[in-house]
């Protein structure tokens, strides 16, 4: 049996034949710009406006056909498109491709007897969330109200309610998209077991997502909110998330943040140009039996806020209270076997009270639960094993911070190196980043299989390229 190449296509390069792009513009007329084209520089960029795109061309699509259209013409002329509806993981990968606007796909159905949402490619969590709290329902929604959830749920999607009920991508029932060949489907299980495996995590190499299914889950109350210390408190905060974490019931999410916040106008006096320590949690369950579980939190001193309590499901996206707008931004993610009080140690050193490092978050999250039931059948990313995975942030607002910043990233490993696992999950990857850490060699392989036999002229070119 001969073996397939299963190296990426090249993207076209950026002189793309301009008969092609006015055949495009001619069949989506209003909605195709180009270089030079007023509003072109703000169109190109993503969300994350440091991460420089050069697309040959952005396409704002308004429906099913539209993309049809556009998927069509461009496999035609071997162009390369990518589909982006917000641009949260925006990414150099997209150079020369056709950059197509999603964010116009709107459709919202809730089915509360079969507890099934669709939602269109454009439709972000926040609307989802406020839509779904009538109804007692749940859908496994991240920590900002933002990101679409067809974005979020291609690369696997870590929820707040993960640890319980395991990545948003094992909630799919159907996805809607549109093909290489320009033809719509409808996927599943049943229909197209490799190509949906694919999708549960393996990112939009595949196909244009117009819509997706995902089951809800009932939900009683919902007990979350936001503990914060003076940074100077780090060492026994972090101690005391370590020592909850440990034998934590999957029902609780605790994440732990080291805040440095700029002395911006627009921020709360509170908290303007200081530094902070803080726990963000949620519990399905009873707020008495919440507040027992982090009762060893509430007995540490200097406590400065407190806003831990019943949440409504649309209120989510404020616990952690992540930026919604536009910004430039610096990440580095990795997956942590564990911790233990050295290796906070460490880390304090590194980028607590007494460090002067660009880091505007250093977070650590709590996994294990049901990500540790997963399996390598209900996406790539299979079972996760490590118990907490690290983010950092830094804003590269002023020359020189780009490589302060990276020199505070390596702070941070070198302080977690004793727990590195060297994995990061695919929402995490930051803008250079490839799949090579967060998938294993056999489902990397994988991938590359489907990519190969579904689309085999390489039309498709996601955030992340298999």
């Amino acid at each position: 049996m001969t073996d397939l190449d299963l190296s990426p296509p090249l993207a076209p390069q950026p002189d793309a034949p301009a008969s092609a792009l006015r055949e495009l513009a001619g069949l989506l007329p209003g909605r195709v710009l180009l270089p030079g084209n007023p509003g072109w520089d703000r169109a190109r960029l993503g969300w994350t406006v440091s991460v420089d795109q050069h697309p040959i061309a952005v396409v704002t699509v308004h429906d099913a056909e539209d993309v049809v259209a556009a998927v069509t013409c461009a496999a035609r002329h071997g162009l390369t498109v990518s589909p982006q509806p917000v641009g949260h993981g925006a990414t150099t990968a997209l150079t020369g491709t056709v950059l197509l606007r999603t964010g116009s796909l709107q459709e919202l159905t809730i089915d509360v007897e079969r507890r099934v949402a669709r939602v269109g490619a454009g439709v972000k969590w926040g609307t989802l969330l406020a839509a779904l709290e009538p109804t007692g329902l749940l859908a496994l929604a991240g920590s900002s109200p933002d990101p679409s959830i067809v974005g979020f749920t291609l690369g696997g999607g870590l929820s707040w309610f993960s640890r319980a009920l395991g990545m948003t991508a094992h909630s799919v029932v159907a996805f809607d998209i549109v093909d290489a060949e320009g033809t719509q489907r409808r996927l599943s299980p049943a229909s197209d077991p490799d190509l949906f495996w694919a999708m549960c995590g393996g990112g939009g190499d595949f196909g244009v997502v117009l819509a997706v299914e995902i089951m809800l889950d009932h939900v009683g109350p919902i007990v979350g909110g936001r503990m914060l210390w003076p940074l100077e408190m780090a060492r026994p905060v972090l101690r005391a998330f370590r020592q909850i974490t440990a034998d934590a019931p999957d029902e609780l999410t605790l994440w732990a943040h080291l805040f440095r916040f700029p002395p911006m106008p627009e921020l709360p006096e509170l908290i303007r140009g200081r530094a902070f320590v803080a726990v963000d949690m949620t519990f399905l369950g009873s707020e008495t039996e919440a507040n027992r579980l982090v009762s060893r939190l509430r007995q540490l001193p200097a406590q400065v806020i407190d806003t831990v309590g019943l949440v409504p499901l649309s209120q989510l996206g404020g616990i952690a209270a992540e930026p919604v707008d536009p910004m430039p931004t610096q990440e580095y993610s990795e997956l942590l076997r564990g911790l233990d009080d050295a290796t906070l140690d460490r880390l304090v050193d590194a980028v607590g009270a007494d460090a002067d490092v660009p880091l505007t978050v250093v977070q650590i999250r709590h996994l294990g639960g049901a990500l540790t039931r997963a399996t390598a059948e209900d996406g790539p990313h299979g079972a996760i094993a490590e118990e907490y995975s690290v983010f950092c942030l830094g804003v590269p607002v002023a020359p020189g911070l780009p490589e302060s910043i990276e020199a505070a990233f390596g702070e941070v490993r070198t302080a977690l190196s004793e727990q590195r696992s060297g994995r990061t999950l695919f929402n995490f990857l930051g803008a250079e980043s490839d799949l090579g850490s967060t998938f294993s060699a056999e489902a990397r392989a994988r991938l590359r299989r489907v990519k190969a036999t579904t689309d085999p002229a390489g039309v498709f070119r996601s955030n992340r390229p298999v």
